[in-house]
């Protein structure tokens, strides 16, 4: 029985997973994909002053070509810190897919190369 319960939740989730992703809103521009993700961000709560820039590309669908590359890392503290908001900022990222691109961007940003700065508050 404890098994049928763990099964019905995990087909739950992922049921809610699916009917969210169809509620997105439509995104046309870049500008809306920046937004869109940066409302997925949470950081870290003892990050202090800290950013990453993440670089990535999407397929069509909404989804990503591969995983995200930090290109700019300002963060105080050892490797682990580090490394920790890295995993926050690529974490909101992948959280926030796939996106909802509408026809005209899905057709263009296909390959291209996206970077967006996940930020601490100041």
């Amino acid at each position: 029985m404890n098994s049928v319960a763990r099964w019905l939740a995990a087909a739950g989730m992922m049921l809610a997973s699916a009917v969210h992703s169809s509620n997105a809103a439509e995104l046309n521009t870049m500008n809306d994909v920046g937004t869109a993700i940066q409302a997925c961000w949470t950081p870290p709560a003892d990050a202090g002053t800290a950013s990453v820039t993440l670089s990535f590309s999407f397929k069509r669908d909404g989804t990503l070509i591969g995983p995200p590359r930090p290109t700019a890392v300002k963060v105080e503290g050892d490797a682990k810190a580090k490394n920790s908001f890295v995993d926050a900022a690529t974490t909101a990222l992948q959280n926030c897919l796939p996106l909802t691109l509408s026809p005209k961007l899905a057709q263009g940003i296909a390959g291209k190369v996206f970077t967006l700065q996940f930020s601490s508050p100041k």
